[in-house]
């Protein structure tokens, strides 16, 4: 729990615990209420679909009665009906047998259709003589009779094709309407009826209960045979499962129940108007919606009460305490309208913010001049190790009589010191620094005469930047201390230019051809810890290091790194500064 604090320090915030105490207190009064609504909800929807899929359940019953008898006729007429069999032989060779049984089929299935009040017609089909025989129901069909009978001959040519055999009733389209079809065959003679599925689809209104839903046919992959169109433009699915009710529609808000006939490859689907389920749950219900309703609205009202009288406030003291806290001593906490407690504090914290003010102008004052002090007393450390390393080099060019270099070395040497007597300030301009360093290196390759050389890279636009003193020299003259040897040549490259990552910073890497850091001596130099040696502590290195972190804090970066193909390389990256 610290660490989260700690990582997330608003969890410990007022603001955030009356939010969150009053969202302990509230969210499990409203879960439970919201619970209980749905549960409600579920058991009426269960309650309603149960019931109506007993109904459902009921008519299809009834339906596949009916269907049934009819079947029973068919077989019967079957089995029985000598006159079938003669349908089978050839017309033209045996005309009075054919079209005696014919004539007497014909009359029977016109009188027996009307014994059967669920189907529109009664069908006798000779495959042998491709022959169809008719009876019809009803006088008013919705579609001709002569579309039927072609449809009939249609599908029994192509189910002999096909030697496809079905003993169930079965739906066909027939133009933009379903037909359901039942067929029995002896011999090369089929017997069948047939029904209107949009006329006995009439016949279920009693199921749609006082207009609050359809019923319908669906085929075997559950597609309406009625009104298509309706439940293509509300997306209802009427998929179903027996005991289980179905929410579908474009927003769930009709819910599925069917039945499977028994006697076909269809059912019995049932659709109900969610809305209209809804309305049977009790007040209560209504009741417990408003409740919880009022509470979520009473939070955010709460919340805003909370904020004007305590948090606004005090997130003005924090604002302030803040900006203390970041140097802005001036802060001050304007008047407004609050608590005579916030008031107190207020001023409390006006009155205490400007007695630090003044404080932190009086100690800021000290700081500066010790540290000013403190520089000029870090530049000067550089003058005597220079100064022997000088002497030293003419001592050297004295012992081999080399009196030309002797001269140009101790004319380089008048404007080194002119250089360090008049640098006695913060920062020089970004050409003398140059200028110096390159003097500097011309001295010390008078010293190493075919080992040193040296490069200076440094882009126009840049020179009338100011840089602290002796900062380029420093780290070219322990390269040549510590790099430069007898052995092998050694050059060095300064590159000064803009900083690729910060357009606003400068970038300057002095790079030698030498063996590079020593891997003790690298990690010290990138830790900004002391380097000790026999002859002392490295105070050129550590004295850059110390004066870039007073004038620049946090701004300015040192790296010391190998490079890859050998040698050591420094940069550094500080602020632009006119």
């Amino acid at each position: 729990m610290r660490n989260n604090v700690k990582k997330y320090p608003f969890l410990k915030s007022l603001q955030f615990q009356l939010i969150a105490g009053f969202f302990i207190i509230t969210t499990p009064i409203i879960a439970f209420l919201i619970y209980n609504n749905f549960y409600a909800i579920h058991v009426v929807r269960n309650q309603i679909a149960q019931s109506h899929e007993n109904m459902v359940s009921l008519y299809m019953d009834q339906i596949d009665y009916s269907l049934g008898v009819v079947d029973d006729y068919l077989y019967s007429m079957a089995a029985k009906d000598l006159d079938l069999l003669n349908l089978d032989l050839v017309e033209k060779g045996n005309n009075q047998k054919y079209y005696y049984s014919k004539i007497q089929l014909n009359e029977r299935i016109a009188k027996d259709v009307y014994d059967f009040k669920i189907i529109d017609g009664l069908f006798i089909y000779s495959v042998t003589n491709q022959e169809v025989l008719t009876a019809q129901n009803y006088k008013e069909l919705s579609f001709d009779t002569d579309v039927v009978q072609k449809d009939i001959i249609n599908m029994l040519q192509n189910r002999e094709n096909s030697q496809e055999t079905n003993d169930k009733w079965y739906s066909r389209i027939v133009g933009q309407q379903y037909i359901l079809y039942r067929t029995v065959k002896i011999g090369n003679v089929y017997i069948g009826a047939w029904v209107d599925a949009k006329r006995l689809t009439r016949k279920l209104e009693a199921v749609d209960l006082a207009g609050k839903g359809k019923s319908v046919l669906a085929n075997e992959t559950l597609q309406p045979m009625d009104e298509a169109s309706f439940f293509e433009t509300n997306k209802i699915n009427l998929s179903y499962k027996s005991g289980i009710y179905n929410l579908t529609g474009d927003n769930n808000d009709y819910l599925v129940v069917g039945a499977k006939s028994t006697k076909g490859n269809f059912s019995l689907v049932s659709i109900i108007l969610d809305e209209k389920i809804l309305e049977r749950l009790p007040y209560l219900q209504k009741i417990i919606w408003f409740i919880t309703f009022g509470l979520l609205v009473i939070l955010p009202i709460l919340y805003l009460f909370l904020r004007k009288t305590i948090l606004i406030p005090m997130n003005r003291i924090m604002e302030a305490m803040k900006r203390v806290k970041n140097g802005d001593f001036g802060a001050v906490i304007s008047k407004s309208h609050t608590s005579y407690e916030f008031d107190m504090m207020n001023n409390t914290f006006n009155s205490m913010a400007s007695e630090i003010k003044e404080l932190k102008i009086n100690v800021y004052e000290e700081q500066l001049n010790c540290q000013k002090a403190e520089l000029k007393h870090l530049q000067l450390q550089i003058n005597p190790h220079f100064f022997l390393n000088s002497l030293n080099i003419i001592y050297n060019l004295a012992q081999v009589k080399q009196y030309q270099l002797i001269q140009e070395m101790a004319l380089c040497l008048v404007h080194y010191f002119r250089f360090m007597f008049r640098s006695n300030s913060d920062f020089v301009l970004l050409k003398e620094e140059i200028e110096h360093t390159q003097n500097y290196l011309k001295i010390q390759s008078m010293r190493f005469p075919d080992h040193l050389t040296f490069e200076l890279s440094i882009e126009e636009s840049l020179k009338e930047y100011t840089v602290p003193p002796l900062l380029i020299q420093t780290f070219v003259e322990n390269t040549v201390k510590h790099a430069v040897t007898m052995d092998e040549p050694i050059h060095i490259s300064i590159l000064v230019k803009l900083s690729d990552e910060d357009p606003n910073s400068l970038q300057i890497r002095v790079h030698d051809t030498g063996k590079g850091f020593p891997v003790e001596v690298l990690e010290q130099l990138q830790s900004e810890k002391g380097i000790y040696k026999e002859e002392g502590k490295h105070i050129g290195i550590w004295n850059v290091q110390r004066r870039l972190r007073l004038l620049y804090k946090k701004q300015a970066i040192i790296t010391f790194s190998n490079g890859i193909h050998g040698g050591a390389n420094v940069d550094i990256q500080f602020p632009l500064q006119q």
